[in-house]
């Protein structure tokens, strides 16, 4: 039996869902005009696997753009576009990431924000900034310094509303490792009662 539950630990261990962290664009401002989303972005470390939340009025949409086009603030050449008012990007791949407000004088108001994403594979946020002084369009290769963990990339998701119950920095825990941590308690009551 004690072999038995030995083993059940470690498959479980071993299946463990790793996520990523939510950050809620401007907290509880939002996308919105009067934000200074530099200073937002401040002291977050963006991670693969790690999404963004934009939650917006009608009056604002988000746009992801090239660098040449958020330094301009031009949305013509827009990489895509949302307009649903709660939009969640997940950050699937290294490198700096544009958006952008396409309404008319949001974008030069101050309503756009660029991240520099990190690889994430062994990463958690670190205290330094990462907002690009200047911004490209190719993936950063600073080395990154941050403390070791791990996250999971998610295929891009347009439009998910977000629920939790944590919140540190502008970042909230996916419910995922919630409801994994239940079951495993579950598990091993069941395997040191049985």
């Amino acid at each position: 039996m004690a072999s038995f539950i030995a083993f059940l630990v470690v498959v479980i261990v071993a299946a463990a869902p790793v996520y990523g962290v939510d950050y809620t664009v401007g907290d509880t401002q939002g996308w919105t005009s009067g934000v200074d989303y530099t200073t937002w972005a401040k002291g977050k470390s963006f991670n693969v696997g790690d999404s963004l939340v934009f939650q917006y009025s009608s009056f604002h949409n988000v746009d992801e753009v090239g660098q040449s086009d958020y330094s301009s603030c031009s949305s013509s050449n827009s990489l895509q576009s949302y307009s649903d008012q709660n939009t969640k990007i997940t950050l699937s791949k290294p490198g700096t990431r544009y958006f952008i407000c396409g309404t008319t004088g949001h974008c030069s108001a101050g309503m756009k924000l660029a991240v520099t994403v990190s690889s994430g594979s062994t990463t958690t946020p670190s205290a330094t900034p990462t907002t690009p002084a200047t911004p490209s369009d190719t993936p950063s290769t600073t080395p990154d310094v941050s403390t070791p963990t791990t996250v999971e990339a998610s295929p891009p998701k347009a439009t998910t509303s977000t629920k939790s119950s944590t919140n540190i920095n502008g970042a909230s825990e996916s419910g995922s490792m919630k409801a994994y941590l239940f079951g495993f308690v579950v598990v091993l009551g069941f395997a040191l009662m049985g």
